[in-house]
């Protein structure tokens, strides 16, 4: 503080880590501070750590640590952040500006602050922590890459903060923990729906690898013959309902589907992905919109609540009273500057309307249910398929030279 010389000038980098819950607070402390000594301190970076492990359900133990922007000098004082790159002409003189000047760009005198600095200590951290799981024989893997970056198609989730997990954890349901419940579901189904499809295209491949010259059976003469089977092995009357129904539902979705043969699943199996993949992406980047959204209407919502007291903070005319104001409402005030900073990010040009934003959400949230609504479809139809997967299966330990196949 004491080297610096504008009020305003940012004295240090504040940074959060994510610690692992798999890890113990000891090892996750050693290995922090490894991080910290490897990849910060051997910069010449000063390093200011506080360990945080709240006693909550889920756990979150992570550390906040800060570096100072300016680097020391060999003699132990204050180095400067940036240095001056004058502008030169064609003849190498300096060029002046209208005030008559030097024009010059600043450059930063180390890479501390550089986005590729950032990306390899993520990168670092990352690696040091994965070492870590392989150590203790365990499966988890983190990643510090977004899902876009990974090829992942996933719905990001908010982040709730601490005062909407305090909510949930009292049992009052909130507008990002929803949000967040829904996502994650979402998220899940597609999972479970990509791997299905998945496992279905690689399985109807091996049958038709194998398939035999026998006389081929339809599907409806391997279902019969399945639940057959199921039935006289049932034990109750409940069991035996409960076949029928199952069944049955398959029965209907192949006639809906006009499939009754092996082909005809492997197209439906084939139109299935397709769709798939084309709802992925839609569901992903309406997810991200809908994110993008909550978030800008939440940062005016807060603007317009902290507005009385910013428009009274304006108006004190004397520093001292501004001060004294200012010191008692300054969770407030943070509070507005940052919101009121967003929104300037999002619509430097000032243009920022709540009532659009409203009707976006709202007409994109109609899309969003009308792709799920297609999705469920795809879900219902892959859980029929893959059923039917489950039914060939049986048949074929049954009696193996009987594969369903049509034209062989």
């Amino acid at each position: 503080e004491f080297a610096e010389r504008g009020k305003k000038a940012q004295l240090a980098y504040s940074f959060e880590l994510a610690l692992q819950t798999e890890f113990s607070t000891e090892e996750n402390i050693e290995l922090a501070r490894q991080f910290l000594l490897e990849h910060f301190v051997s910069r010449g970076m000063i390093v200011d750590v506080c360990f945080h492990e709240p006693d909550r359900e889920p756990p979150n133990p992570h550390i906040h640590f800060m570096c100072p922007i300016r680097p020391l000098n060999p003699d132990g004082s204050w180095g400067q952040k940036q240095r001056r790159e004058y502008l030169l002409d064609e003849n190498g003189e300096r060029i002046r500006d209208d005030a008559g000047h030097y024009k010059f760009n600043a450059v930063a005198t180390t890479d501390w602050g550089d986005p590729e600095t950032l990306e390899f200590w993520r990168e670092k951290w990352a690696e040091l922590c994965n070492a870590k799981f392989e150590e203790k024989g365990l499966p988890e893997r983190i990643d510090h890459r977004s899902y876009e970056r990974q090829g992942i198609h996933k719905i990001p989730t908010i982040h709730e903060g601490p005062a909407v997990r305090a909510m949930e954890r009292r049992g009052i349901r909130t507008e990002k923990g929803d949000f967040n419940r829904w996502v994650r579901a979402t998220n899940k189904m597609m999972e479970l729906v990509q791997e299905h499809l998945e496992t279905l295209t690689d399985w109807i491949g091996t049958l038709d690898a194998e398939l035999s010259g026998d006389r081929p059976k339809s599907l409806a003469e391997v279902m019969n013959a399945y639940y057959d089977r199921r039935n006289a092995g049932a034990y109750s009357q409940k069991a035996k309902v409960n076949n029928l129904k199952e069944m049955s539902q398959i029965f209907l979705y192949l006639q809906e589907n006009n499939i009754a043969t092996l082909d005809d699943a492997r197209l439906m199996v084939q139109e299935y992905n397709n769709m798939f993949s084309g709802m992925q992406n839609d569901l992903k980047s309406k997810g991200e919109r809908l994110k993008e959204l909550r978030k800008l209407l939440a940062h005016a919502d807060t603007v317009d609540k902290l507005r009385p007291i910013y428009g009274e903070y304006r108006n004190i005319r004397f520093d001292k009273q501004k001060a004294k104001f200012k010191a008692e409402h300054e969770p407030e005030l943070r509070k507005y500057f940052a919101a009121r900073r967003e929104l300037e990010k999002a619509y430097p040009d000032g243009t920022f309307d709540s009532e659009s934003l409203e009707q976006e959400l709202s007409q994109l949230q109609s899309e969003y249910d009308e792709v799920y609504a297609r999705f469920r479809e795809v879900k219902s139809g892959s859980d029929q398929m893959w059923k039917l997967k489950r039914i060939l299966e049986v048949d074929d330990r049954q009696n193996p030279a009987h594969y369903v196949a049509q034209g062989k």
